[in-house]
């Protein structure tokens, strides 16, 4: 304890012996080393009597500060995940001890100084009545929302900065599992702020706003007019904010402070402005304001009496005379309203043919598959060819980048579009061959998948039910579907190492899986799978790596003509099942795996695709599209394996990467990740009312179809939405405002009714 102690101190932290059940210094008068480092003397002498230590946070420890992950670190994995997705070299760089309650700190120094505690992240748990209540061993009064619920506000990510402290390691229960606090990382602004808006996207919580004024405008006060009417996006971006991204979660809009080129600093939904940023003067971090209130504090100074008598002047407060006619505009497009954050991804259209053709044994699988299916479909007879070639050469070749051929193959066709027959044929070549025993058609448990890899360190796994993998991950009803995702995400990253085994009960190790080669290849109807999806899973990094391929509309049937599988893909096949490069026998055989070269021609290629692919991330990185940073994060690595796989194909006697081979996977990886973001935009919802909004562009996206630019009264919108009226206002006003809609208001109908039509702008 004191050689710790004294490490500490003497890398500049203030560092104090504490009273561990009380989690405060053991010290009556402890407030002065907020500014003042203790001597080494002292802090020898009183951790002779202690069994824990406390680092005092702020500008006396170096501009220390820590996050403190709480409930059992409940929000730690979801923070680390979007901190990696940023920058995973900052991950590194990060000091982590865990508490005895399972939370997590993260500790680290700033370039500048930092501020007191703050409230990153929270959520709302409803509870039965007003008692007490214990949750994760802290006590809380329940108190009662506008709707009588009694509910707490649990804190799950919150700052320990200037005069705050935390204990720490040493003291039992508190274990360092990354770095030295004694040699900590000095963070940048930018770095700092990264980590905040990690946690910052995980708030579920948001107090009542700041210049509320009271509710609705009864009393005839311009501020309380304003909160019904007024707009503030032109007074935000009149002041230097940006919007970074519209319609975001659960209907949030995302705006960035002055000074600020990437990222969140507050959101605005339903008028309420909710500021994260700890640099957004004049708001105040993890505050909510009124619409009245942003006017007052960027147009008056915080002055909100000139602020309602300048909003009195522009028509605002009724002052107790007859109402004023409201102004339309607001409800049906105007000025304030901003342009789209998010540019609409184009469409690629339909696959071009000649992807859908890679010589030699794909090209033999899938005419086999053709001539056998009762409906031929050539892109899932493609598909189905292409992962069975991958997995044949699972762990036997990589290429120079060591980049090897597990492939996640989904296709995308409508029932009854010919899904079955092609994994009937790569069923029936394995078992000619003897494989068997690497085939795998269900979904099981993330145990199971890792103890199949175990014995059977090379699989080939198909499935009709991915679409319900996605749904039961996206709606998180069975947590068993998450475990699946997570383990399907690290086998691919293992593909060229090893993948350890979980260590189980009794502490003996049961070994890893060396190499481990899964082959994926799901099939599911377009509409289901999109609709299942949510941006947060799009840009995780399984969903980043699938090669997501459609199929065009289902032709006519055929009599398949029933023939056994011709012999030269019998051959090929063989030859695959039976080439085991490196050691041992078929039992214990360490695979070393042999290297396909390159043409200096096609590396060429495979870098100006590079280069593409940098240049595409860059253009979603600035609106903070999340989903496609994801997407061609992976672009590259993704091209080099199907150009392996490629190779594998044309020639598999004297394999070669060369021209065709690099320039068939940029050109297929490039056209099927902007077809994948197309129809992500299309379908993919950030929440229930982004769902609402996109259902009724469908509407109409529908209506123009079969009506050209005809516009749509508001009697079919509601027909076919089946929403009340308050609900359709409300999805009116949000795509108004994204400048998605027309609507007008015409003369009244012959029943006495205003008539209302509507028009897609998209």
């Amino acid at each position: 304890m004191i050689e710790t102690a004294l490490r500490d101190r003497r890398a500049g932290l203030c560092v104090l012996p504490a009273i561990r059940a009380e989690k405060r210094p053991a010290m009556p008068r402890w407030k002065e080393f907020q500014h003042a480092l203790p001597s080494e003397p002292q802090l020898a002498t009183w951790c002779q009597r202690g069994d824990a230590l406390c680092l005092i946070c702020g500008a006396v420890s170096g501009n220390l500060e820590m996050l403190d992950f709480d409930l059992g670190g409940e929000a730690f994995e979801a923070w680390r995940a979007k901190v990696q997705e940023y920058d995973p070299t900052l991950w590194d760089r990060l000091v982590i001890e865990q508490s005895p309650s399972g939370g997590w700190h993260v500790v680290y120094r700033c370039q500048e100084p930092v501020s007191g505690n703050l409230k990153l992240a929270q959520r709302i748990e409803l509870v039965g009545g007003p008692d007490e209540v214990t949750i994760a061993g802290k006590a809380y009064k329940p108190r009662q929302d506008s709707q009588g619920r009694w509910h707490v506000v649990l804190t799950t990510i919150e700052t320990r900065g200037e005069g705050g402290l935390f204990l720490c390691s040493p003291t039992p229960g508190y274990e360092l599992v990354q770095g030295d606090l004694a040699e900590l990382t000095v963070l940048s602004a930018a770095e700092r702020e990264a980590l905040f808006e990690a946690a910052w996207s995980l708030n579920q919580y948001w107090p009542a706003p700041a210049g509320n004024g009271g509710g609705p405008n009864t009393n005839g006060r311009p501020g309380d007019d304003f909160n019904q009417r007024g707009h503030i996006r032109s007074i935000l971006a009149r002041h230097g904010w940006t919007l970074a991204r519209s319609a975001g979660s659960y209907g949030n809009e995302h705006w960035r402070r002055p000074g600020k080129t990437t990222g969140t600093s507050a959101t605005l939904k339903g008028g309420v402005f909710y500021v994260f940023s700890s640099s957004a003067a004049p708001f105040e971090p993890n505050q909510a304001y009124s619409p009245f209130a942003v006017y007052a504090l960027l147009e008056h100074g915080g002055d909100y009496a000139a602020a309602a008598s300048a909003l009195r002047a522009q028509g605002f407060g009724d002052d107790g005379a007859s109402p004023k006619p409201l102004d339309l505009s607001g409800l049906i497009g105007s000025s304030d309203a901003p342009p789209p954050a998010e540019p609409a991804t184009p469409d690629p259209g339909p696959m071009p043919d000649d992807l859908l053709d890679v010589p030699g044994f794909i090209r033999q699988v899938a005419d086999y598959t053709l001539t056998v299916s009762p409906y031929p479909q050539p892109t899932l007879a493609f598909a189905a060819a292409l992962v069975l070639q991958a997995f044949l050469a699972g762990r036997k070749i990589r290429d120079t980048a060591d980049n090897r051929t597990n492939l996640y193959v989904l296709a995308l066709a409508n029932s009854g579009a010919g899904k079955n027959e092609p994994r009937k044929v790569n069923q029936r070549i394995c078992v000619e061959v003897g494989l068997q025993d690497c085939l795998g058609d269900a979904f099981a448990s993330r145990e199971g998948f890792k103890n199949r890899l175990f014995v059977t360190p090379s699989v080939l796994f198909q499935t009709d039910e991915i679409d319900g993998l996605m749904n039961a991950i996206n709606r998180a009803s069975d947590a068993r579907h998450e475990g699946i995702m997570n383990v399907l995400l690290k086998l691919y990253a293992s593909s060229s190492t090893i993948y350890p085994m979980r260590v189980k009960a009794g502490g003996k190790s049961p070994g890893v899986i060396d190499q481990p080669s899964l082959c994926l290849f799901g099939t599911a109807v377009p509409r289901y799978y999109y609709e299942a999806l949510s941006v947060r899973m799009l840009s995780n990094g399984l969903c980043a790596r699938l090669l997501v391929i459609e199929a065009s509309k289902r032709g006519r049937g055929q009599t398949p003509i029933a023939r056994p599988i011709p012999e030269p893909i019998l051959n090929t096949a063989h030859w695959w099942a039976e080439f085991l490069p490196g050691t041992g026998n078929l039992q214990n055989w360490h695979p070393i795996p042999i290297c396909v070269d390159a043409t200096a021609e096609a590396e060429t290629a495979l870098e100006a695709f590079r280069a593409l692919s940098d240049d595409r991330y860059a253009e979603a990185e600035d609106p903070d599209d999340l989903a496609g940073m994801a997407v061609w994060a992976r672009a590259y690595e993704k091209a080099r394996k199907l150009a392996l796989v490629y190779a594998a194909s044309e020639n598999y006697l004297q394999m070669r990467i060369d021209v065709p081979a690099m320039q068939w996977a940029c050109r297929f990886v490039d056209y099927q990740t902007r077809r994948m973001l197309h129809m992500a935009a299309r379908h993919v919802a950030e929440g229930e009312f982004d769902a609402r909004c996109k259902r009724m562009l469908k509407v109409l996206v529908n209506w123009r179809k079969r009506r050209g630019d005809d516009w749509v009264p508001h009697w079919y919108l509601a027909r076919r939405l089946g929403w009340s009226d308050r609900d359709i206002e409300e999805v009116r006003n949000a795509l108004l405002s994204q400048q998605r809609i027309a609507y007008e208001i015409g003369s009244t109908t012959e029943r006495g009714r205003i008539g209302q039509h509507y028009r897609i702008l998209e």
